[in-house]
């Protein structure tokens, strides 16, 4: 498959100007949180910067790498896509940012209200797993890819709710923990319930639910959004589809991505659940009262 996506040419695979935005934020992490820094604000620990970094190089290789490319080609590869996009970018992103910079987001006037509402965790939990499963019905999904600026609100919106979700476990700010332990496990657990219909739909549907994948004229218009244009004039006469790059049939590669789907969100749920109990089975243990003998003996 690698060799037939070379037709499409190294702006198609490598999204240049993507690389250049995300090391543009990259550039600016650094400069606001070492040379730029006021006096009182503390430069990010070793592992805050390891998340900040490691979320922006998971971005471009989400967003900007040849991941990008095959998202338009198989569905498996979009949903890898949608699953560390949504599910893990936030958290790591989220973890890298000073808190300092948080108390900044939250303070503006303009944002503050929605960020207030939005962050509110049934609200977050509803926005987020109710977007996620509507941009995946065979309609939306289907404009969303037909149009580049439909396709960049959309998927924005959607980031922009799974940022909200994550920051009810992982909240930047004291003020904001709202949630106890417990409630976060719960809380995860509900978006595992929640996101399952729409992977269920797509794993036990009985027939391809997208033209994006299965029409050639609807997979030559999204293949446009990352594509240039002369290219891909260039090569609509000898293209009809993703059979082209792959020989797996439609159905099991849309089957298949809802299973990736569902075990990469079990596998990152699972690991943000481990996280949270034994931070608080240790800072439990660190603040267990003393036995009454250890107490009788002290006296």
């Amino acid at each position: 498959m690698w060799l037939e996506l070379q037709i499409f040419g190294f702006r198609a695979l490598w999204s240049p100007f993507y690389f250049l935005f995300v090391f543009g934020l990259a550039l600016a992490y650094f400069y606001l949180t070492g040379p730029g820094r006021k006096k009182g604000e503390e430069r990010p620990n070793a592992a805050q910067q390891f998340m900040f970094y490691s979320g922006l190089i998971l971005l471009y290789i989400v967003k900007g790498s040849p991941v990008d490319l095959l998202g338009h080609i198989m569905f498996t590869a979009h949903m890898t896509q949608m699953a560390l996009y949504y599910l893990l970018f936030p958290i790591l992103i989220i973890r890298g940012i000073p808190a300092w910079i948080w108390e900044w987001v939250f303070k503006q006037k303009i944002v503050r209200p929605v960020l207030k509402l939005l962050t509110k965790p049934l609200i977050s939990l509803i926005l987020f797993n109710g977007l996620f499963s509507l941009y995946h019905m065979p309609v939306i999904f289907d404009y969303a890819k037909s149009s580049e600026t439909a396709h960049a609100v959309i998927t924005t919106v959607i980031l922009i709710t799974a940022f909200c979700m994550w920051i009810s476990i992982f909240p930047p700010l004291e003020n904001m923990d709202a949630l106890s332990p417990i409630m976060k496990i719960g809380f995860i657990f509900a978006n595992g319930v929640l996101i399952t219909p729409a992977c269920g739909l797509i794993i036990f549907a009985g027939s391809p639910l997208y033209a994006t994948y299965s029409e050639a004229g609807s997979w030559l218009q999204a293949m446009s959004l990352c594509v240039p244009a002369n290219v891909l004039s260039d090569l609509s006469a000898s293209l009809s589809g993703p059979a082209y790059f792959t020989p797996m049939p439609l159905i099991e590669d849309q089957q298949l991505g809802g299973i990736i789907m569902k075990v990469t969100q079990e596998i990152i749920f699972g690991s943000v659940i481990a996280y949270i109990f034994f931070s608080w089975f240790n800072r439990e243990r660190d603040t267990i009262d003393p036995l009454p003998g250890e107490l009788s003996s002290e006296t």
